[in-house]
């Protein structure tokens, strides 16, 4: 590594004062890249900038004579300069550290160093450090993104190097820890840390002495910071949003005086939408959901929530947006589905079509459209892309082997196959793709592939299928996303799986399946064949849209007049930027194609996945039942979106969220706000002349609308809320330092300067009631009527690059203030956080009922699967079969029914020790520890590997054979 590294001699001054834990980061990548540089050490108060009002350290002076300023900033540009190109895994990290990481770490030395609460630290890094360890645990290499350090190990170590460096804070994450020490060893982490805090971490005088000069950090912010609120050197701050000129600030008093009836209006919205000549024709997608499965929150945030924010936020700028979404009725899941609870596929469809449109209704997920997949026009429009393909020439006929479950005694569908990875060798690789290394699959290269509903081993069989003639698309495939990912918002992800994709040389891919339940494919020579469902499914969004308005072609076949956005999970992305494209290209019909693919990493939830039957996660059907209300929901969704990195939903960090950024932060102001032009100036609000003061958080307000409105034009919805969040802030600031409560009670002056700032205060309140709307419609609505706020206020203050008017002048009446949320309470956390926290293996049968609520359906099962084995048992001891072996199947039978006596809420009678007078509960191998570990050291594992095979069996409403062979075996272990 070292030989590797190129030495730079350049000019370059770097600033660096003591016990600043930023400078860290910077002098350690500088030793580590190799790049010559003058180091200075300067005091705190030193402007080394000569433009920003306040110190900006640490600071590179370039030979050029520009300064950077921004941590991270100096970092990247140090990579570049070396010579390294900066890869996407190595951005996300340092944006993860800058975003996340920094403001929770910065927070946590506030409350060590200055404020004695270490005991309190856990809870504040809670959050990043597991979501950091999770990672670590994760890869399979030494480092974050290789087997060699990178420039993120090393920036993720600086940032950590104070809290980690003292080993009593921070217990746990072995792995975490280990990585720490590992790089901890470099010369250049051990050089940074030995000059800028002499090697002492916590218990440096100097870093004491730096924090005393900042502001209180506020843990888990990971914005873009406001100008004049943080210093110039927040991690998360871009370089030139520091400091206010004068023309901005008169500016923003000058839009401040225009008022409402000034600007433009945005019209209502009239069904049916259609395509204007002149507008901004906006037409949002989102991944459709499979109707078999109830969403959890990970599928919400994912893909029907972000595409509601961006709908919502499109309809306030001005823009003619259609949101169409719908469920995917089609495939082999519906089926096993159906046969499960012993109704007809069709049937199945409306039962759980209606589940997610409640769901979705309950999220306030403002659809214009929400469809179905399993209709006339979804048949006609795939026969006729199908039609246009085949005479083209782009369809090829070949023979396929495929995967054929004799047990189930059909051929599986690709998603109902799981094996390992035949690329990168991760062993729960789908049959369609694989999760780890994103590569495409064919499921009978999987190795060692199982049955993911009976969990046998299917065998191969061969049948003839049509393939979508991919590389004969290819050349034309690769021009459109040139163009597409050049001129739209594709995230990094997406861009990233579709060049892996194109990158490695594309391949026929088969459309077609030997399915029942699915579009029919016309060819008469595949008449007993249905549609792929990646064939099939993304044309769902054109058969909605049809079934919407006979118009649907206006959106469907007009790019150049319609901009489509699509939404989803990142594991889509592959069908979404290259089959599907390929199918309308090859169906030449002017189709219009997406041009913004936004897709989200994953969801979490606290440290483990959701799974409905491991009982663990919330999902959709349950967030009602919590008794937090859906906007609150949908707030802290959007505040962890997983935009550049997994994340992961933490009770302890909602609540921590709901009380301090949502009660003690956004509803403090606004409350505060209305409650002084209630109580002091009659709900009348007052005449308010403006100061230098008021003319600067006007500005400051203003720029932070500014940067909402960019954020969100480039779908960034999770860094547009945290400038919602700031313009709070800096208002709580404003009444804080003004004092209007005090001054209502002084002279002439003193009132009419109370009037001032509770008059500026609640327009701000009203401004963020419209910025609030995408993302908590309710609470925005609320705010807006407590305020008796014009109509006109929605269609106004988003248009262009952002108005903050003065909506609410003098002489407005406003009406009743009340609070707008409500502080959770630990006990309450700590209840919902079991709840969901995965009680599926239970003796109470009362908890037993409360965790699965198909407990009927689950007794017909055991019913059949007690008489099956008792028939079993029987059959044994009429052929004086060995007693072991009837002794095994005894016990397998006891255990059904014992699963049967609490699926009929009974207390199941003890199993009955022989030979005893006084009978006890018979303790079996499985359930007692100590004989668990003398029989087998390992057993353990394998009895929690059997256990959860065992729920998911029963879940799929598998081959009841195999399920009782899965519970035979947990017994034996």
């Amino acid at each position: 590594l070292v030989a590797s590294i190129f030495t730079f001699s350049c000019n370059f001054q770097y600033f660096i004062n003591d016990g600043n834990p930023h400078c860290v980061k910077v002098l350690a990548v500088l030793e580590f890249t190799g790049v010559k540089c003058d180091v200075k050490h300067v005091n705190h108060e030193e402007r080394v900038v000569p433009y920003l009002s306040r110190p900006a350290l640490p600071a590179l002076l370039l030979p050029s004579g520009t300064h950077l300023f921004s941590p991270n900033s100096i970092c990247q540009y140090l990579i570049e300069l070396n010579g390294q190109e900066s890869s996407d895994i190595v951005n996300q990290w340092l944006e993860w550290e800058a975003t996340e990481l920094q403001p929770a770490v910065m927070h946590a030395l506030h409350m060590v160093v200055l404020q004695g609460k270490g005991a309190e630290t856990p809870r504040v890094l809670q959050g990043p450090l597991s979501y950091l360890d999770q990672s670590l645990s994760q890869r399979t290499t030494l480092f974050l993104t290789a087997e060699m350090v990178s420039v993120a190990d090393v920036v993720l170590w600086a940032a950590l190097y104070p809290i980690l460096s003292d080993s009593s804070l921070v217990s746990g994450n072995q792995t975490l820890q280990l990585w720490f020490e590992r790089v901890g060893m470099l010369a250049a982490c051990v050089s940074a840390a030995q000059t800028v805090l002499q090697g002492k971490g916590l218990k440096a005088e100097s870093l004491k002495t730096y924090l005393q000069r900042q502001p209180t950090t506020h843990h888990g912010q990971g914005q873009v910071q406001g100008r004049g609120t943080q210093p110039c050197n927040s991690p998360e701050g871009d370089d030139d949003d520091c400091v206010l000129s004068e023309e901005e600030i008169q500016s923003a008093a000058v839009t401040w005086g225009k008022g409402l009836t000034d600007l433009p209006m945005v019209p209502e919205r009239q069904h049916p939408i259609l395509p204007q000549e002149g507008k901004r024709n906006v037409l949002v997608t989102s991944a459709l959901p499979y109707v078999n499965n109830v969403p959890h929150l990970g599928n919400i945030i994912g893909c029907v929530l972000s595409a509601d924010v961006f709908a919502r936020y499109g309809r306030l700028r001005g823009w003619n947006v259609l949101y169409v979404c719908g469920t995917d009725e089609y495939g082999t899941a519906t089926e096993n589905k159906a046969r499960e609870e012993g109704l007809t596929a069709q049937q199945i469809c409306d039962k759980y079509h209606a589940v997610h449109a409640s769901i979705y209704q309950w999220f306030q997920v403002d659809f214009d459209f929400f469809g179905r997949t399993t209709t006339k026009k979804q048949t006609e429009i795939a026969q006729n892309i199908f039609w246009r393909l085949h005479e083209r020439g782009f369809l090829l006929e070949d023979i396929v082997e495929q995967l054929r479950c004799e047990a189930c005694q059909r051929f599986l569908a690709d998603r109902f196959v799981e094996g390992t990875c035949p690329f990168c060798s991760y062993p729960e690789a789908r049959g369609d793709q694989c999760d780890k290394c994103g590569k495409l699959i064919n499921a009978v290269e999987l190795r060692e592939p199982t049955c993911k509903v009976c969990s046998q081993t299917p065998v191969v069989q061969s049948s003839k299928h049509l393939f979508l003639d991919l590389p004969k698309l290819e050349a034309e495939l690769e021009q459109w996303l040139e163009r597409s990912t050049g001129s739209g918002d594709w995230t990094a992800n997406a861009k990233q799986i579709t060049r892996s994709w194109v990158r490695d040389g594309l391949k026929p891919r088969c459309i077609t399946r030997d399915l029942k339940w699915g579009t029919p494919v016309p060819h008469p020579d595949f008449s007993d064949k249905v549609f792929y469902v990646w064939f099939d499914a993304p044309i769902g969004y054109l058969s909605i849209t049809a079934n919407y308005t006979d118009q649907w072609e206006k959106w469907w076949k007009n790019p150049q007049q319609v901009e489509l956005y699509n939404f989803m999970a990142k594991d889509n992305v592959p069908f979404h930027s290259v089959v599907f494209p390929c199918s309308l290209l090859g169906a030449q019909d002017n189709y219009t194609l997406v041009n913004h693919l936004v897709a989200t990493e994953y969801l979490n939830y606290e440290d483990t996945k959701f799974s409905k039957s491991r009982g663990v996660g919330v999902f959709g059907d349950m967030a009602k039942d919590t008794g937090i209300p859906s906007d609150v929901w949908r707030f802290y969704l959007l505040y962890l979106r997983p935009e550049g990195q997994d994340s992961a939903f933490s009770w302890v960090d909602m609540a921590t969220k709901n009380n301090s950024e949502l009660l003690n932060n956004l509803g403090n102001f606004i409350n505060r706000a209305g409650m002084f032009v209630s109580k002091f100036f009659e709900s009348c609000v007052p005449a308010m002349a403006l100061q230098q003061e008021d003319k600067r958080l006007l500005a400051q307000v203003g720029w932070e609308l500014k940067q909402y409105i960019n954020l969100m034009d480039r779908v960034k919805i999770r860094d547009a809320l945290k400038c919602i969040l700031n313009i709070s802030r800096h208002g709580n600031q404003y009444i804080q330092v003004n004092e209007p409560w005090k001054k209502i009670k002084g002279d002439e002056t003193d009132r009419f300067r109370s009037g001032t700032v509770t008059g500026v205060s609640v327009n701000v309140a009203c401004l963020l009631s419209v910025m609030l709307q995408p993302y908590m419609p309710t609470v925005s609505h609320t705010i807006r009527q407590q305020l008796n706020a014009p109509p006109s206020v929605t269609g106004t203050l988003l248009q262009g690059t952002g108005n903050f008017v003065c909506s609410l002048p003098a002489g407005h009446h406003i009406g009743t203030v009340s609070p707008l949320f409500q502080k959770l309470e630990s006990e309450q956390i700590e209840s919902l956080k079991k709840r969901f926290g995965g009680q599926q293996v239970t003796s109470d049968p009362a908890a037993q009922t409360a965790v699965n609520g198909a407990d009927a359906e689950r007794a017909r099962e055991l019913t059949l699967a007690v008489a099956e084995q008792a028939e079993k048992v029987r059959t044994l001891k009429g052929q004086k079969a060995e007693k072991t072996v009837i002794g095994a199947e005894v016990t397998k039978l006891l255990e059904l029914k014992k699963q049967l006596s609490l699926a009929e809420g009974k207390d199941p009678e003890p199993v009955l020790t022989k030979g005893k007078k006084n009978a006890q509960p018979a303790t079996t191998p499985a359930s007692d520890p100590a004989a668990q570990t003398a029989v087998n050291g390992a057993d353990a594992e394998r009895a929690r590997e059997l256990t959860l095979a065992v729920a998911e069996q029963v879940t799929w409403g598998g081959n009841k054979c195999n399920e009782l062979g899965i519970r035979g075996e947990t017994m034996e272990v």
